[in-house]
């Protein structure tokens, strides 16, 4: 496993991955209930991440919607379904929880997915930051809460 480490000017990021694609991305805001740490096996390579590193910066920039990266999360089967389903998210929209149970066929599972959306380890990418509770109010991210409020207010053009 590769990994590189880069400021942006919202946090610093983290990425690890092989041939096989990016497995983890974490947002090191000092925020929220991830923990994460660098393996010692893992080797760093950050010329093996340029293009992902380009397209996070690009898309923290305002300047990219849609990421081109191919993602090998490591999950269960249904969180790997759930989090195919987060992809489908447009930019600048909002899911809630219940919306992603329903288009999964399972509309009394809103807390699996809470829990598989916690458990994304490709955040921004699969962008679990779009999914918010019930009631339209921002509920937990495993970065911490305001760091989802400005990538949220940053694909609404608030931020720039």
């Amino acid at each position: 496993m590769y990994y590189t480490k880069f400021n942006t000017r919202f946090c610093e990021i983290t990425l690890a991955g092989d041939e096989k694609g990016l497995a983890l991305l974490h947002l090191n805001t000092g925020e929220g209930s991830r923990e994460f740490e660098i393996r010692n096996a893992w080797e760093l390579k950050p010329e093996f991440f340029k293009d992902a590193q380009s397209q996070i910066l690009e898309y923290l920039a305002g300047k990219r919607e849609v990421f081109e990266v191919s993602l090998n999360p490591a999950g269960t089967e249904f969180q790997k379904t759930v989090w195919a389903q987060l992809r489908t998210i447009p930019y600048n929209s909002l899911a809630s929880y219940g919306d992603i149970a329903k288009k999964l066929g399972n509309p009394k599972a809103a807390r699996a997915v809470g829990a598989a959306n916690g458990k994304n380890p490709i955040p921004l990418i699969i962008p679990c930051h779009r999914v918010v509770g019930a009631d339209g109010n921002l509920t937990g991210f495993a970065h911490g809460l305001a760091i989802k409020e400005k990538l949220i207010a940053l694909e609404q053009g608030l931020i720039f």
